[in-house]
C-alpha cells in the first residue's frame, strides 16, 4: 500500500523477505546491478542486505531525484538516509516521449502498466539512460558516511523490491509519474484519451457469488505480528498543508496501528467471548489516554489546549492514565460523599485490613478520601470499591500506585517510604 501524491508516493515499510532473492525481475535485477557496480565497500552492502532482510528500513520516499528512508538498527538507533539519482531534463523527456509515440508495442505496455526491458535498449539509442549507470546513485546519510553504508545500502535493497511490485517507480525517480507521463503521451496523439480508471475496479458481485462453489477456499488468515508495524513517516521535503502538523499526524497513525494491533490480538484469545467488553471512551477520556502514551513535547501541548487543560494538569491526568485507565482518572478527578451505608462498609473495610488496632490514624470529611494524619499519604475510594493510593508532591495530591481491593496493601508503599509531612 502506498500514499501517492503529484510528484511522490510513499510506500508502506515491507515485511522480511524470509529467504527470497531482493529482486526477481528484469527491473529488481537491473536495479541491483547498478547498486553493486557503484559501490566501493563489499562490507556496507552486505550489512545493508542484513538490515533489509530483518525489516529495519520504513517507509520509502520516492520522489524525483531522489528516495528516502529511515533506517533502524539493531541498537534501536534510527538513520535517514537518501539516494540520489539525477532526474532526466525536459530535452531527455522529451527525447523518450518522442521514441515511445513512435512504437506502438512501447505504448501499449505502458497503457497496461507494464514497462518492457527492451524499453531501456530504445530509451538508450534515444539517448536517454532510465537505468543508473557507475557512481549515477549517490548516498547521503544522517550517519555522515561519504560513499554507501549500511543504512544507504539497506534503502536501495528495498528500492528493487518495489521496482519488482512496480517498475514505473523509476520513472518517477527520474522525474515524471505515472499519470504525468501518460498525459504527455495522450497530448501527443499517441494514446487514446479515455475517462476510465487506469486500474481494474475488482470483480462484479453476482460474478464473484456465482463461481462461489467453483473457487478454491480462501487460505488462513495470517498470524498475528508481534507487534503493530510502523507508520509511513512524513519528514519528507515536501512541506505540509498549511495546519497540517505531520509530528501529530505519525503520533496518531502509530496510536491507531497499536490500538488496531491490541484489538486484534484480544479477538483471536480463546476467552474472547468471555472477556468484559470496554465502555467507549469520551473525547476527554481518550485525549488522556492519547497523552499518556504521547512522549513529543509539541503533541502534549496542542492535547492539552485542545482538551482545556493546563499542561501540568494533563500531566497529572496521564499519570492516573497509567495506573488504571478510566476508573484511574475518575477518582483523580471526582470527589463525592459517602451515603451512611457506604461509609459504614468503607470503615469497616479500613477496620478489618489491620489487625489488633494497628490501623494508622485516617481523617476524613465523610467523601470518599482518607488522608493519613501526619503523612503524605491518602487512600481514596473508588465506585467499584477499589482503594487508590496517593501520595502528596509539591502540595498537591499524585496518584502513586494501582488500586486494590485492600485498603492496607494500598496504603502501606506510602507508609513505608518513611513521608511525614512537614
Amino acid at each position: 500500500m502506498s500514499g501517492t501524491y503529484e510528484n511522490e508516493r510513499t510506500f508502506e515499510p515491507l515485511p522480511p523477505p524470509n529467504g527470497r532473492a531482493f529482486a526477481t525481475t528484469w527491473w529488481g535485477r537491473a536495479w541491483l546491478k547498478a547498486l553493486e557496480d557503484t559501490a566501493l565497500d563489499g562490507r556496507q552492502l552486505k550489512q545493508g542486505r542484513r538490515l533489509a532482510r530483518e525489516g529495519a528500513v520504513g517507509a520509502v520516499t520516492v520522489r524525483p531525484g531522489r528516495i528516502t528512508a529511515v533506517v533502524r538498527e539493531r541498537d534501536g538507533s534510527r538513520h535517514r538516509g537518501d539516494v540520489l539519482l539525477q532526474a532526466l531534463d525536459e530535452e531527455g523527456w522529451d527525447r523518450f516521449l518522442t521514441m515511445t509515440a513512435e512504437r506502438a508495442g512501447h505504448i501499449a505496455a505502458l497503457l497496461d502498466r507494464e514497462m518492457p526491458p527492451h524499453l531501456v535498449e530504445d530509451a538508450a539509442s534515444a539517448g536517454v539512460e532510465l537505468l543508473p549507470a557507475i557512481g549515477d546513485l549517490e548516498p547521503t546519510c544522517s550517519c555522515e558516511a561519504w560513499d554507501h553504508c549500511p543504512h544507504t545500502a539497506a534503502l536501495c535493497y528495498q528500492m528493487a523490491r518495489l521496482l519488482d511490485q512496480d517498475p514505473f517507480v523509476l520513472l518517477l525517480l527520474r522525474g515524471r509519474p505515472e499519470r504525468a507521463l501518460l498525459d504527455a503521451l495522450q497530448e501527443r496523439g499517441a494514446a487514446p484519451a479515455t475517462d476510465e480508471p487506469m486500474r481494474a475496479c475488482g470483480v462484479p458481485a453476482d460474478e464473484a457469488f456465482a463461481a462461489s462453489d467453483i473457487v478454491a477456499p480462501l487460505p488462513a488468515p495470517p498470524a498475528l505480528p508481534p507487534e503493530p508495524g510502523e507508520p509511513a513517516r512524513l519528514d519528507t521535503e515536501t512541506p505540509p498543508e498549511p495546519g497540517v502538523d505531520p509530528a501529530a499526524l505519525e503520533f496518531l497513525a502509530a496510536d491507531a496501528a497499536g490500538r488496531a494491533h491490541r484489538m486484534l490480538a484480544d479477538a483471536l484469545a480463546p476467552d474472547h467471548e468471555r472477556r468484559a467488553t470496554e465502555a467507549e471512551l469520551t473525547a476527554d477520556q481518550d485525549t488522556v489516554r492519547l497523552a499518556y502514551g504521547c512522549r513529543d513535547g509539541r503533541v502534549t501541548a496542542r492535547l492539552a489546549a485542545a482538551s482545556g487543560r493546563r499542561p501540568a494538569d494533563l500531566a497529572q491526568a496521564a499519570r492516573a492514565w497509567r495506573f488504571g485507565g478510566a476508573p484511574a482518572l475518575r477518582v483523580l478527578e471526582e470527589e463525592w460523599t459517602l451515603g451512611a451505608s457506604e461509609l459504614a462498609r468503607a470503615v469497616a473495610a479500613l477496620d478489618r485490613a489491620w489487625a489488633g488496632g494497628e490501623r494508622p490514624a485516617l481523617r476524613s470529611a465523610g467523601t470518599n478520601r482518607w488522608t493519613a494524619t501526619g503523612r503524605h499519604a491518602q487512600l481514596r475510594l473508588g465506585h467499584d470499591g477499589r482503594w487508590w493510593p496517593y501520595r502528596k508532591e509539591s502540595g498537591r495530591w499524585v496518584p502513586a500506585g494501582a488500586a486494590d481491593h485492600d485498603p492496607a496493601a494500598a496504603l502501606a508503599p506510602l507508609l513505608a517510604d518513611g513521608g511525614a509531612e512537614d
